[in-house]
């Protein structure tokens, strides 16, 4: 993922994903950057009569059958929308033997962000590290997308400690109380409990989960005697990858792991995009873009 941000100045990293991502992206998505905030832009505004040339998924058959005449539904913008990322940034996400998870987490909130502000958006965040921290008030512009990165980057190295996603989630409820466009990124590695706070959130925002993940997770190379340690607790084992049947079970548990984290996501009915370390950034906005626009589109059938 060549387009990931390393740990180094926030400011040349910056203006790196400007000039490899942000860039293409304005043109790919055509001025419809507002598709990333699927929830907005789509209240009713008026009904009127159908003319030629009009959307026809717009009509609204419930009044064209009581009037006996094609009419079609009008919308409006909320122009005034914050977007809010909630980032883990725990053990875990510092995985990767080429690309950290959090330098892809990182890219991705980045390019977002500035893709969203260089329209006139406000974005905020709050991060979660072993702790939820200080929140990112929501504000436009360049200089405070550059803010947001050096808070990403920026930090103490977090303690051993299990994941407790819910904590993040459960502060953001707290904290917003206008509706906005939510942002959860994170590898959904925690402790149970994370689906119901999500959900009452999806209830009240829009909310968008991105499951940022590394090939590395689900499947063991074939290395000898290594040590492993989990992200979250600090606890190593030595093992034998030689082992093909110890591979196999490390595959079938991590592949388990991940069905039940889709899973949860599904039960709370938000837009999940699966961002890997080896996927090109620029391919993976696109990819959530489209995603959002669908949505949004069969939410205003």
């Amino acid at each position: 993922m060549r387009e990931s941000p390393s740990p180094r100045d926030p400011e040349a990293i910056l203006r790196r994903l400007e000039w490899t991502a942000v860039r293409p992206l304005d043109g790919l998505l055509h001025g419809e950057q507002r598709t990333l905030l699927r929830g907005f832009g789509l209240d009713l505004a008026d009904l009127r009569e159908y003319q030629p040339g009009d959307d026809v998924r717009r009509i609204d058959w419930n009044v064209t059958a009581r009037l006996d005449t094609p009419y079609v539904r009008e919308y409006h913008q909320d122009r005034d929308v914050a977007a809010w990322f909630l980032i883990d940034l725990s053990g875990s996400i510092g995985f990767g033997p080429k690309v950290k998870k959090e330098a892809v987490s990182a890219g991705f909130v980045t390019v977002l962000a500035r893709l969203l502000t260089q329209h006139g958006n406000r974005v905020g965040a709050l991060l979660y590290g072993d702790q939820v921290e200080s929140p990112v008030p929501a504000r436009a512009g360049r200089r405070h997308v550059l803010h947001l990165l050096q808070r990403m980057m920026t930090r103490p190295e977090v303690r051993p400690h299990a994941t407790k996603l819910g904590e993040l989630l459960a502060a953001a409820s707290r904290l917003l109380k206008r509706r906005s466009a939510l942002f959860v990124v994170s590898d959904f590695i925690s402790e149970p409990g994370w689906e119901r706070p999500l959900g009452e959130l999806a209830r009240r925002h829009d909310v968008a989960a991105v499951r940022v993940h590394d090939p590395l997770e689900s499947e063991l190379p074939d290395l000898g005697m290594v040590t492993l340690q989990d992200a979250e607790t600090g606890e190593q084992i030595f093992v034998d990858t030689h082992d093909r049947a110890f591979r196999r079970r490390f595959a079938e548990r991590a592949t388990h792991r991940a069905a039940e984290i889709r899973e949860s996501l599904a039960r709370t009915r938000v837009d999940v995009l699966e961002l890997s370390t080896d996927e090109p950034l620029l391919d993976a906005v696109v990819r959530f873009a489209e995603l959002r626009k669908r949505r949004g589109r069969a939410r205003q059938r």
